[in-house]
């Protein structure tokens, strides 16, 4: 357990989010904040929750995306039982690019 002079309040990463406004302001952040292969390993997570919530089949997310079964049984837990976080703007994302698909 992390000792309270080491434990990080996640509080100041939130808050720096919640103030970018544009896609561009949120790449140069991220490319700032993040090594390439940190980016695309998020990247890689939401590609496979987007995948997981379009009932895709493990072995299917597996292959399109390259990412370890480990890794997607922890988002697969996390769209079941987690926060929300997925769920939500996923969802949000999904509605948008119907929306986009049929006009």
């Amino acid at each position: 357990m992390l000792t309270r002079s080491k434990k990080r309040d996640a509080s100041i990463l939130f808050s720096t989010l919640a103030k970018l406004k544009t896609e561009e302001e949120f790449r140069m952040f991220f490319e700032d904040l993040c090594t390439p292969k940190e980016i695309n390993q998020m990247t890689q997570r939401l590609e496979s929750a987007l995948l997981l919530l379009d009932g895709k089949t493990y072995s299917h997310i597996i292959e399109e995306t390259e990412i370890s079964s480990a890794t997607l049984s922890r988002i697969s837990r996390c769209i079941q039982d987690g926060s929300g976080g997925y769920n939500k703007l996923l969802a949000d994302m999904k509605s948008k690019e119907e929306e986009k698909n049929n006009n």
